[in-house]
């Protein structure tokens, strides 16, 4: 669609520099605006119909994209690395990256990041929520146990304890002959956790009351190794599988594929690539373990793999099989079976 009017949104935490262009490129309207709908709306209202706008996707862009989304007929958004890696300029200023985004607009040269549709980003954002509680708590529970070091002849069997910061455990915590200090340290420590864990439990509640109705999350969690919060982690993550290809496509976009150089004639395979969602990759790797206790035939081929992969190698293998298992669960709208379930299936089907 050819569009009249191209603008370029440099989106800041206080306030936006908007420049707008014609389809030659001459700018008709340049200038800095404070962050609300109102303030949008009156520098933009000339350049409305037939127009579309581009930002890059920046802290809290969903605000400024909300705004944009309600006056102009299309919004495009940018990712920052993609945008920087096109348009890389010695000298950096705000009308310079609005006037960057406009050019590119113009000349159809974004690449678009997706969207997440409004359940989506609702359910992102607790899941956050939950995932800073939870490093705020194991943050506080190393604290106590780095006070340990000071008193290794009695702390040696509490090191070992699985549930440190239990019912036994806290038992055990409140023998310990420790200074006067330390002791402060330690019961105010466990009253934070306490704490801690009330908002981790309220924040569970929300999570479940924005995703009770979604059919991917039921689905996810027939996986072996996909329990409650990474099935809700995965399907706000992933949002809409059908815009990825192919599980390839979707593992480029967690980042659990390797970096390659080729040159030559010849290819090496690295590490796994930087970018990527983080969240993604995070939650298929943590879930390769249980996964493995779940499901004999995951617990073979990590087991295989590990004599030439190494350890980590193999785990990451079994996240990328958990991940190609997550897109065709959702790709097909069905629930996960496991090898032999359908090992008994096709020996059925085949008899009968």
């Amino acid at each position: 669609m050819s569009y009249d009017y191209h603008i370029g949104v440099d989106y800041h935490k206080a306030y936006t520099y908007l420049l707008v262009q014609d389809r030659g490129g001459q700018v008709l309207r340049s200038g800095k605006v404070k962050n609300d709908p109102g303030s949008l709306a009156g520098f933009l209202t000339p350049y409305l119909e037939n127009s579309h706008a581009v930002m890059e996707a920046s802290r809290n862009w969903t605000v400024m994209y909300d705004w944009l989304d309600e006056l102009c007929d299309d919004v495009v958004l940018a990712p920052p690395l993609k945008v920087k890696a096109i348009a890389d300029a010695k000298i950096k200023t705000d009308k310079i990256d609005a006037t960057i985004l406009a050019h590119l607009l113009r000349a159809d040269l974004i690449p678009e990041s997706y969207v997440p549709r409004e359940a989506a980003r609702a359910l992102r954002q607790a899941l956050r929520e939950r995932i800073f509680f939870v490093r705020l708590r194991t943050m506080v529970k190393n604290r106590v146990v780095t006070i340990f070091d000071r008193y290794p002849e009695q702390t040696r069997a509490l090191r070992e304890m699985t549930d440190l910061f239990g019912k036994i455990g806290r038992g055990q915590l409140e023998l310990l002959s420790v200074s006067t200090i330390d002791r402060e340290h330690i019961d105010r420590a466990i009253a934070f956790i306490d704490d801690i864990n009330q908002r981790i439990h309220a924040s569970e509640k929300t999570i479940r009351r924005f995703s009770a109705d979604n059919a991917d999350v039921k689905r996810l969690k027939t996986i072996p190794g996909v329990g409650e919060f990474f099935a809700r982690l995965i399907a706000a993550e992933i949002d809409d599988v059908t815009r990825f290809r192919s599980a390839k496509k979707l593992a480029a976009y967690a980042g659990l594929v390797p970096s390659t150089y080729a040159s030559g004639g010849k290819c090496w395979n690295g590490r796994l690539i930087k970018t990527g969602n983080k969240w993604l990759r995070w939650a298929f790797v943590e879930a390769a373990v249980p996964a493995m206790r779940a499901e004999p035939a995951l617990k073979f081929d990590y087991e295989h793999l590990k004599v030439t992969k190494g350890t980590n190698r193999a785990k990451v293998v079994i996240a990328r099989k958990l991940l190609t298992i997550a897109y065709q669960v959702l790709r097909d709208q069905r629930d996960y079976e496991c090898r032999d379930a359908l090992e008994r299936r096709s020996n059925l089907s085949r008899l009968s």
